[in-house]
């Protein structure tokens, strides 16, 4: 891996894991034109599922925001693996961020600035993006969070 981003991701000492293959009929990273859509991408690490619950009673607002980069790490993982090369990455444009919350949580967008935080850290100015922060009942494989996004590339 060369170029700035990889450089920045050296420089915070930020490991990418390996992309996952997908687990039913999907594709983990699509290009339309200018912009690519990366799946939902869940907590995972190479070697297994991580921050299983529902935040707000097994899981911490402080350890979902830990899933949330989490998938934000494999996201860009993914792009790397669809583009080659991150500095083809012009601008995060949108993250959606599921929580799979308690009944009467009401801190996604607090478990969501785990991966918008990823993104600003390892973009810079281009990680800025739109965002939706939704708590729903239940995630695959009992994981915390997943996030999927969107990227203008060049």
């Amino acid at each position: 891996m060369t170029g700035q981003i990889a450089a920045r991701l050296a420089e915070l000492g930020i490991q990418l894991p390996t992309p996952r293959a997908p687990v039913a009929r999907y594709q983990p990273a699509i290009i339309c034109g200018s912009q690519i859509y990366i799946a939902g991408q869940v907590c995972s690490w190479n070697d297994g599922y991580h921050f299983l619950g529902r935040v707000g009673t097994e899981v911490s607002v402080t350890d979902g925001q830990a899933a949330a980069r989490l998938c934000g790490l494999n996201i860009i993982a993914q792009l790397l693996a669809a583009l080659g090369d991150l500095d083809r990455v012009k601008r995060c444009v949108k993250l959606t961020v599921f929580v799979r919350s308690a009944d009467t949580f009401t801190e996604q967008p607090k478990v969501a600035n785990g991966a918008s935080e990823l993104m600003w850290e390892v973009f810079g100015e281009a990680g800025a993006h739109a965002r939706s922060a939704v708590g729903v009942t239940q995630l695959p494989f009992g994981v915390s969070v997943e996030v999927d996004a969107i990227f203008e590339i060049s």
